[in-house]
């Protein structure tokens, strides 16, 4: 009998600050992250997590996350392999960056790989939003003499 190899599917990518687990196998996802609001540039992440859950394929595969900046320049990158042996069932996977540099404001870019198939990629918008009190101290004007 022939070998089946099926590429499997991305069932979740969810990018979030932390991710455990309970004794009982569940996960739980701490910190879903949308877009990162920050008061300055550079600044660094102490932590962001990529929980990905793969699920219908068949075989040994090797699952590669790049967190892209604005420039499209690769910013951390992990690669995992993992297998399915059955069609029903399914693989977690987390990639873990620690003490992410961030340096530009502007949309990031998360991708999503199985053997050198891009199944996703979505955005992540880092805003510079400064804290308050001091846009408005920098509009005050300042008298001079004359």
């Amino acid at each position: 009998m022939q070998a089946m190899r099926i590429l499997p599917d991305l069932q979740a990518s969810i990018l979030c600050e932390d991710v455990r687990q309970e004794a009982s196998g569940n996960f739980i996802l701490v910190g879903v992250v949308g877009v990162i609001r920050i008061p300055q540039l550079p600044i660094s992440a102490f932590k962001l997590c990529v929980f990905n859950r793969w699920a219908a394929g068949v075989g040994q595969f090797t699952e590669v996350v790049k967190l892209l900046g604005p420039d499209q320049k690769v910013i951390r990158q992990s690669s995992v392999k993992f297998a399915l042996h059955d069609a029903s069932h399914h693989a977690t996977n987390v990639s873990v960056f620690t003490q992410v540099e961030f340096q530009l404001a502007g949309v990031h870019q998360i991708e999503v790989i199985v053997d050198d198939v891009m199944k996703l990629r979505y955005p992540l918008p880092l805003i510079v939003v400064p804290p308050p009190g001091q846009q408005a101290a920098s509009q005050v004007p300042t008298a001079t003499g004359g």
